[in-house]
């Protein structure tokens, strides 16, 4: 059973109008690309996960409230990346380590 018309003007008609979609679909393959290029830049040019996070109160000048380790999923998004003496400094001056990441087992803090 043949689904196709019969007639060239049909015939013709209907190669113009999967010509067309092809050229569509390239195109839409070529901007997918692009975008997946972009994306793959975008995360090699991520700047590294810091060590070590202090992460700070709703107020802007807020004193930090938790010392995380550097990619700790529990860190809220008012967080900075700190080096590890900075860290320590700020267990020893009695702000709270994560309950997760445990910072203060990473860098050797025993508190009492």
């Amino acid at each position: 059973m043949n689904d196709l018309p019969m007639d060239l003007p049909r015939l013709r008609t209907l190669e113009t109008w999967l010509l067309l979609t092809l050229d569509r679909v390239r195109q839409q393959i070529a901007q997918a690309e692009r975008r997946e290029q972009e994306r793959q830049r975008g995360i090699e040019a991520r700047p590294p996960e810091p060590e070590w996070m202090l992460e700070h109160g709703l107020n802007r000048d807020a004193l930090p409230i938790t010392v995380h380790v550097g990619g700790c999923h529990m860190a809220g998004k008012r967080r900075k990346g700190v080096p590890r003496d900075v860290a320590l400094r700020a267990l020893t001056e009695g702000v709270q380590a994560c309950g997760h990441c445990r910072p203060d087992a990473e860098l050797g803090f025993l508190d009492g």
